[in-house]
């Protein structure tokens, strides 16, 4: 043994750290529990450990829980500990600036709704299903009526890798959401077992021809294929940089990424800033009816709000034909998960408040509310601004960058980059190693249970037994220095039309739930 402890006691100290060193590596490298420890091994660990004593140091040296932008601490805290399961509560009150302007004040009632010992939340407190069935009101042969009212908004397969879309729709078929593939096309990262929402942009990715004109053959061929795909979604601009297309370098086309979106290798790939398959109101809704009509799907539209004149010519088009979208989803000009420029980002179109409620007053004054289903993508992922939302008309809620913080983004902001660190918003390969599918497919699965959890237990206190019923006299926001709060009715000017709604168990039993429904609409009549 002497000899052995002499050996030993021969090796230079700087020896033992390095062996310490490359088994903490090899260590690192070797597990997929933590992303940022895989791809950056040793001096990852540097992360957690200034995640840990982050807070205290930033609320004296650097910013507190209300600064940071997009998402401030306070929200990506939330979202972080929902999706791990951990402690998402807080102590002493809030340390939020109730008086500034636009904070929301949702009013409970006197006495919260009392639920009977055999409710399903009772049994199931995380499911919510939409209030609505889409496409029945124009007679789509295969309406749906999503399981969940809180779902994944449009990100594609090359802006996300493919190990973050496969964490996604795993996630969304244990939770119960819908998937929007985004402009990207479908991928085999879409088909693992969620509900997807196939959009379609002004490159027709995917169902296109090598000119990018889009083929309908192609787009039926498509989702006959793939039964998951339960509607289309078409988009005509979104909240980063609405009226603007897009650049896919040569350099990032991989063999993969050129098989699903159908364009060529080497070469840019242009997404133009206008569609080719129509250029004016009355052909957009002839396109959206014969896509409508060859694939069976309800086919909505997507889009950021500024001039409002075209709303009006669709809502006057709608009325007279009976004809149109089934859905319409608003994105806010503060939303944007992928690349933009900071002048779109920052100051083209409205904020999602303002857009959405100026569309949808044009809508209820035709009186089109119930025919169209009204979904609400931008900064809406957390429980009060859901809740806000839906009492001022929204059906359902799209979730992206929340989805993606489930998952593990830390919000870098390097999206645009190719180095998102996390694995997330990148086409590297080591960089997506460290992103474990499984994983974080339970990740988003625990922030879609808890936020829905909350929105119920939310609306529950006030009253209500789905948020549907929300009105826009249940919730308020402050005006400003002067303190005063003002309803949304009064804010916006305009009061909701009532969803109809006749309890919940005719949500949860309702034979288009998920769209599996096995006859179609004409059949049944």
């Amino acid at each position: 043994m002497n000899p052995i402890l002499d050996l030993l006691s021969t090796i230079p100290w700087w020896t033992w750290l390095a062996l310490f060193l490359i088994s903490v590596a090899v260590f690192d490298i070797s597990q997929k529990k933590h992303t940022i420890k895989h791809n950056f091994p040793i001096v990852g660990r540097l992360r957690y450990w200034i995640e840990t004593v982050g807070p205290e140091f930033r609320q004296y040296i650097v910013a507190n829980n209300r600064e940071e932008l997009p998402f401030n601490r306070r929200h990506r805290s939330w979202i972080y500990a929902s999706s791990k399961r951990e402690n998402n509560f807080q102590g002493f009150g809030t340390d939020q600036d109730i008086n500034s302007a636009g904070y929301i004040f949702i009013k409970p009632a006197l006495l919260t709704k009392r639920l009977p010992k055999d409710h399903v939340y009772r049994e199931n407190p995380y499911v919510l299903p939409s209030a609505k069935v889409i496409g029945l009101s124009h007679n789509r042969r295969k309406p749906y009526r999503p399981k969940q009212v809180i779902n994944i908004s449009g990100m594609s397969f090359g802006s996300l890798s493919g190990a973050a879309v496969e964490a996604l729709n795993k996630g969304a078929a244990k939770f119960g959401c819908y998937h929007n593939t985004g402009e990207g096309g479908f991928s085999p990262y879409h088909n693992m077992g969620g509900d997807v929402v196939l959009n379609i942009g002004t490159a027709y990715f995917g169902i296109r021809d090598d000119d990018g004109n889009f083929i309908m053959q192609k787009l039926v061929n498509l989702t006959q294929r793939n039964p998951a795909i339960r509607m289309l979604e078409l988009k005509l601009s979104q909240g980063a940089k609405p009226g603007k297309g897009g650049v896919l370098p040569a350099s990032k086309i991989t063999k993969e990424i050129s098989d699903i979106r159908h364009v060529p290798i080497g070469k840019d790939v242009i997404s133009p800033a206008a569609h080719s398959a129509f250029s004016n109101i009355p052909e957009m809704v002839d396109f959206i009816e014969a896509m409508a009509e060859a694939t069976g799907l309800p086919v909505g539209i997507k889009a950021a709000v500024g001039k409002l004149d075209m709303w009006i010519e669709l809502a006057r088009l709608m009325v007279k034909t009976g004809k149109g979208p089934d859905f319409i989803t608003i994105d806010g000009g503060e939303g944007g998960t992928g690349a933009a420029p900071p002048s779109f980002a920052d100051h083209v179109s409205m904020p999602w408040v303002y857009g959405f409620s100026s569309v949808y007053k044009i809508f209820k004054e035709y009186g089109l509310t119930e025919r169209v289903t009204f979904i609400g993508s931008g900064k809406l992922g957390l429980p009060a601004q859901a809740i806000m939302a839906f009492s001022m008309g929204v059906d359902i809620i799209n979730v992206a960058r929340e989805a993606m913080m489930s998952i593990g983004c830390i919000q870098a902001q390097v999206c645009h980059t190719n180095r998102c660190p996390t694995g997330v918003a990148t086409q590297n390969k080591w960089l997506q190693s460290g992103l474990d599918p499984a994983l974080k497919s339970e990740r988003f699965y625990n922030y879609g249970k808890t936020l829905t959890k909350e929105i119920l237990e939310i609306s529950i206190a006030c009253g209500h037994e789905h948020p549907c019923q929300f009105s826009m006299e249940d919730v308020e926001v402050a005006m400003g220095d002067n303190n005063h709060t003002r309803d949304l009715a009064v804010t916006y000017g305009y009061v909701k039309v009532p969803v109809p709604y006749d309890g919940i168990d005719k949500l949860v039993n309702c034979k288009y739930l998920g769209g599996n429904l096995t006859t179609t609409v004409q059949e049944s009549h």
